[in-house]
């Protein structure tokens, strides 16, 4: 089995088209039907989530997920966590708790908001095993392994995780990158960065922020995820350099 990557879902908060069948100007194509952010890696037989989308049930049924080790959390917002009780299948094959890496303060929240998957309720018992982070650690199954490096993003009014694993990084949601993370970020093999919309936004960078971010940090390959419903695949791609493409739900590549 080869190692790859998924972007699951690419779609800002509410994905496109939204709820009420509005997608501003996007083209009609499915490159431009998005959902909410999340993404896979699957190294041999080892299966890792990143985030648990509101969508996350069609996610893996699209692209033929069956198995699931591990979930990390990027942090605790609603459109990165509540597909979260869709995973309790997993717990029954598996017959043990999913592990749950996330920062401390996004696993408080996660046991608040979502108590009955990590205490026992009702008689329902506990489905996931939380695990606080905040350095590298390694996810390991049968005899494959994955070395995985939390970093922390500026993310509005609160911080966010970003991960390094395998010279790749994912930072779905962020506005700022201290100088310190952004030299553990430089000259990667892939880098999939948060680019929400064209205009300034208080807690995602905007297009030009991230291309200035991308070009600061020179990786191989960038991917632009979490992309809002002003900005259309087609454009994007066609006014783009070569190494920076703009996501679609589904993209994946081997590493």
């Amino acid at each position: 089995m080869k190692n790859k990557f998924t972007v699951l879902g690419c779609g800002s908060s509410l994905g496109s088209p939204w709820i009420t069948n509005y997608s501003a100007k996007l083209k009609k194509n499915p490159k431009n039907i998005r959902t909410r952010c999340c993404a896979h890696i699957q190294k041999g037989d080892l299966s890792v989530l990143i985030d648990t989308s509101p969508d996350i049930k069609n996610q893996f049924l699209k692209n033929k997920i069956t198995s699931l080790d591990a979930i990390l959390f990027t942090h605790e917002h609603a459109d990165q966590t509540t597909g979260i009780f869709e995973m309790r299948p997993f717990y029954w094959k598996n017959k043990k708790k999913i592990p749950v890496y996330a920062s401390l303060r996004t696993i408080r929240e996660l046991k608040n908001k979502y108590t009955f998957c990590f205490q026992q309720r009702h008689g329902y018992k506990p489905i996931m095993k939380a695990n606080v982070i905040k350095k590298k650690f390694q996810i390991s199954k049968n005899n494959q392994s994955i070395n995985i490096e939390p970093f922390e993003v500026n993310h509005g009014m609160i911080k966010a995780n970003g991960y390094l694993f395998e010279k790749i990084a994912y930072i779905s949601d962020c506005n700022k990158i201290s100088t310190k993370v952004q030299k553990k970020l430089m000259n990667l093999d892939f880098l999939i960065i948060d680019c929400l919309r064209k205009d300034k936004h208080p807690s995602h960078f905007n297009y030009s922020g991230a291309i200035n971010f991308i070009k600061s940090v020179k990786p191989k390959k960038a991917i632009l995820t979490n992309l809002h419903v002003d900005l259309d695949y087609f454009d994007l791609k066609k006014n783009l350099p070569n190494n920076i493409i703009p996501a679609y739900d589904g993209l994946s590549f081997n590493f």
